[in-house]
């Protein structure tokens, strides 16, 4: 039976098609999609920008959650009716029925809405993790930038979790309010103030990268860690990195961290981390939109202008 895909046209349009049921390989399941997270990787990938997607005619989205409906050859038993949130190996997410790794299958919480769970989704593993190996404590001070996107509301309550004293960086009073609501204790809005120059950081996470990337490493406090997670504003200057070993008496941490990186062990031990934050009441999916899987166009246009508070989120009709 065709299934519904969209595909990379060019680096200015997609279409909408019929392909062929993928058929799921060894180790791999067949998932039907309920979900689907809309990423700036996605928004890269279509600009031919992402090294590993392949290009006009590929199908972006890494993301989706949707119950498994068969399994390839020497694959575990039992997965079959269960919805999980798949980490996809090679894109091909914005579709209605995907193949996934079932090494890369997370349990979806019980009784967890679809959309719920994609908005959690990969955006909330890269700031649990990111958080996790710089090892933020009680009373620790962090500080957000681009804390209004899909990783920075993440990185702002799993601080708030981890006892940190959160700042972030946002861009309107609006969305500050909001963040305040998910556990921030001081708001930036960089479109009418900045960060004090004497204001100092344990550790700091970074979503947006670009020319200011140098400024921010000068505020990290001696031992502070700054985990670089996202480049939303480009590339910094050749520059940037120099307080680095200017200031390396203070023993400064820089951590260049993708979720490609992580193992399928240490991500299903991260997804149990955050899943018991969020039984816990502790962690909130954020929806931006959620928008039919046809309108793919006009989602990953609305990520690409920086527009979204949370997660957009696309739905097969």
């Amino acid at each position: 039976m065709p299934v519904l895909t969209v595909i990379v046209k060019s680096a200015e349009e997609l279409a909408v098609a019929d392909a062929p049921e993928p058929v799921p390989a060894a180790g791999q399941v067949l998932l039907e999609v309920d979900a689907v997270g809309v990423g700036y990787v996605d928004v890269m990938s279509r600009r031919g920008e992402y090294a590993t997607f392949p290009g006009a005619g590929a199908t972006p989205g890494i993301e989706v959650v949707g119950r498994v409906v068969a399994t390839g050859p020497d694959t575990p038993d039992g997965l079959v009716g269960h919805r999980f949130l798949a980490v996809l190996p090679a894109f091909g997410g914005y579709a209605e029925k995907v193949v996934a790794d079932a090494e890369r299958l997370l349990p979806a919480p019980e009784g967890a809405d679809a959309s719920d769970v994609a908005a959690v989704g990969l955006n909330a593993l890269v700031a649990e993790n990111a958080l996790h190996r710089t090892g933020v404590s009680v009373g620790e001070r962090v500080l957000v930038l681009g804390a209004g996107g899909g990783i920075g509301v993440h990185a702002t309550q799993i601080a708030r979790a981890r006892g940190g004293e959160v700042t972030v960086v946002t861009s309107s009073a609006a969305r500050g309010e909001r963040l305040r609501a998910l556990g921030a204790t001081h708001v930036v809005d960089r479109t009418s103030s900045a960060p004090p120059d004497g204001d100092t950081y344990d550790v700091i996470v970074d979503t947006v990268a670009g020319p200011a990337l140098g400024q921010h490493l000068e505020q990290l406090r001696p031992n502070g860690r700054y985990v670089l997670c996202g480049g939303a504003a480009g590339p910094p200057p050749p520059d940037a990195f120099a307080p680095l070993l200017r200031d390396f008496h203070r023993s400064p941490t820089l951590y260049a961290f993708s979720l490609n990186s992580v193992t399928s062990q240490d991500l299903q031990l991260s997804w149990k981390r955050i899943t018991a934050l969020l039984a816990e009441e502790r962690l909130s999916p954020v929806i931006d939109q959620c928008l039919p899987l046809t309108e793919a166009d006009a989602a990953l246009r609305r990520v690409e202008a920086g527009l979204p508070f949370g997660k957009v989120v696309l739905l097969p009709e």
